[in-house]
């Protein structure tokens, strides 16, 4: 069986490049130790392909289904999660005091991918109740917390977020799901909600609904949003699911990939009475579901990285095996055949894999180090600082790896030729798992919006200042090597370009020009995001470069493959700077200037 993840990797990660064993010095993780951490990892490994990976496949072929009173689901995604849930991942990143581990995010953020990589339906329903659970303990009314966290991180209670409405999607400004308040306190709620996944099934005793709705008499627009607990059923005296609350399945849509996670559209209080809790105060409701989703925008950059990842061990492994044609300078139609994994292209399009799956997935384990940062570290200045940095590279983190990733997916496919394109091997179904990621959790065009105009343009450029002084830091550290100088050199112009581009893009809004300097966003977000991985993947080479020197064999092709891939990145990936820069700092009007009626 081919391993999901290189676990070697893994380590690499986590102790080399971002320095988990400098978080366990910290007094919030110092009940942890190194051998502590990568034994909680090799039990998430050891889980993951037992437990999830198995039923994969059967749980994205049979769908579930709505026979119009309840969901049917195979009874393994039941399985997957109750195994996770016994294996103590469900609470492990909680604060002692709520029964979890209190383990750095970090380490939890390495384990995620694993699971979702493994088996996505049975994770999907898991990793939406964390982070509802976690919202909760950050904005929820102490009463709220103690009747509703416990039983979601034990497993007992799912929960969801609510946003999207099938006349809205991700204008949120328009939103029409209304509450009305009643005379104990709570509130009425009434409107229907789109593409929610685990929105309805039969997995738990309860579901708790984080529902997006406007007060009556609110404000127009994002100011007059609220936010709800929204049970599935309500609970009684004793804190126990009683009464149905007046939630309705209107369908279930049916997804190219993610299949195993049941995505709803749903109806709140049509016809009977639905019942929901303020969470905070009115209309702040979108500040506090922007916790979640920045929680679960991380998530999703991390799960594309992992769902990558596993279709480029798939192709490797694959290309290693499979015995199909001769070098080009062979003679002899009858001599031997030789494995793919020697022609050149097919290393090509392994290395580009490599190059992409690893960039990506040190970048969202790169969140996940800041996310640690600002919550734990000792120096308050740290803090503000990685807190300014996560906000900065947060569109980045969930955007980069949804794109290329699938790229790399792509790549697997056309690595096994024709029996990629089949169910025959995993790589078609992990291709359709990460189709989705551009478009959830805001679109990858919304992540470029926000990253332009509201992370860097928006406060000035003092975050991209912090960024650029770490990116500096990193090509002197790797400057003095002399096989990774050239790269060095190259990183410095690439991120003078990118505060070229931004300083030029910046002006024209001064001007009035938002619109042209918005334009093109998605454009300004690849570059950038380019630029962090290019970043990322020079540290990772000056690292693999210092240890060479006293490397075991094993290690010393570990730590050469990182240097190739790093070598690939700037060669064919780095120069795309360049060419995104050339189209900014024109300010084309093009996209403007279009007419709908040509297209």
């Amino acid at each position: 069986m081919t391993d999901l993840f290189s676990r070697r990797d893994l380590a690499f990660l986590l102790h080399e490049l971002h320095g988990l064993g400098e978080l366990l010095q910290w007094p919030q993780y110092a009940e942890h130790d190194a051998a502590t951490c990568d034994a909680i990892l090799d039990a998430a490994f050891k889980l993951a392909h037992e437990a999830f990976l198995p039923s994969a496949a059967a749980l994205d072929a049979e769908e579930p289904r709505f026979d119009g009173k309840r969901v049917i689901q195979p009874v393994a995604c039941r399985e997957a999660i109750e195994a996770y849930v016994e294996g103590g991942f469900l609470s492990a990143p909680f604060p002692s005091e709520h029964g979890g581990l209190q383990i750095p995010s970090l380490l939890a953020s390495a384990i995620g991918p694993l699971f979702m990589t493994a088996n996505a339906g049975p994770a999907g329903y898991v990793f939406l109740t964390a982070a509802a659970a976690n919202l909760l303990l950050t904005h929820a009314s102490a009463e709220q917390v103690a009747r509703y966290v416990p039983n979601m991180l034990a497993g007992r209670w799912f929960g969801t977020m609510c946003l999207s409405e099938p006349q809205a999607g991700s204008s949120l400004a328009d939103i029409k799901t209304r509450a009305t308040p009643r005379a104990d306190g709570r509130y009425d709620i009434r409107g229907s909600k789109m593409w929610i996944s685990g929105g309805e099934h039969e997995l738990s005793e309860n579901i708790v609904q984080l529902v997006l709705a406007k007060i009556d008499g609110a404000p127009a627009g994002v100011k007059g949003i609220s936010l709800f607990i929204v049970p599935k059923y309500r609970l009684d005296a004793n804190g126990e699911p009683g009464e149905r609350n007046g939630i309705r399945l209107i369908g279930l849509n049916h997804k190219m990939g993610q299949r195993g996670t049941t995505n709803c559209a749903l109806a709140f209080g049509d016809g009977e009475a639905c019942i929901g809790e303020l969470i905070g105060e009115p209309h702040k409701g979108l500040s506090y579901m922007f916790h979640m989703m920045n929680e679960a925008r991380i998530a999703v950059g991390l799960g594309a990285a992992g769902l990558g990842y596993a279709g480029y061990r798939y192709a490797l492994d694959y290309a290693k095996q499979r015995p199909q044609g001769r070098p080009a300078i062979a003679k002899d139609p009858n001599s031997a055949q030789v494995a793919i994994v020697e022609h050149p292209d097919v290393r090509r399009m392994l290395l580009q894999q490599k190059a992409y799956v690893e960039g990506g997935l040190a970048l969202g384990l790169y969140g996940a180090r800041l996310v640690d940062d600002k919550a734990a570290h000792p120096d308050p200045a740290q803090r503000a600082e990685a807190s300014a940095l996560l906000d900065l590279l947060t569109p980045i983190i969930k955007a980069w790896p949804s794109e290329f990733c699938l790229r790399a997916n792509a790549l697997a496919i056309q690595v096994l030729g024709g029996y990629g394109y089949t169910r025959d091997y995993p790589v078609e179904r992990l291709y359709r798992d990460n189709r989705l990621n551009p478009i959830h959790e805001g679109t990858n065009g919304i992540q470029g919006l926000d990253l332009l105009g509201r992370k860097v343009l928006g406060d000035g450029g003092k975050a991209l200042r912090l960024l650029a002084r770490r990116i500096e830091h990193s090509c002197a550290e790797a400057a003095g090597e002399p096989s990774l100088a050239a790269c060095a050199a190259a990183l410095r112009q690439a991120l003078a370009r990118v505060v070229e581009v931004t300083t030029t893009l910046g002006a024209a809004a001064a001007k009035g020009q938002v619109e042209l300097a918005m334009s093109h966003s998605n454009a300004y977000l690849e570059m950038f995001g380019h630029l962090v991985v290019a970043w990322l993947w020079l540290r990772q080479a000056t690292i693999a470069t210092a240890a060479l020197a006293s490397a075991s064999p094993d290690d010393r092709r570990f730590y050469e493959g990182k240097r190739a891939a790093c070598a690939h990145f700037y060669r064919y990936e780095l120069p795309q700077i360049e060419c995104s820069a050339q189209i900014l700092l024109a300010l084309d009007e093009g996209l403007l200037q279009l007419d709908p009626e040509t297209l």
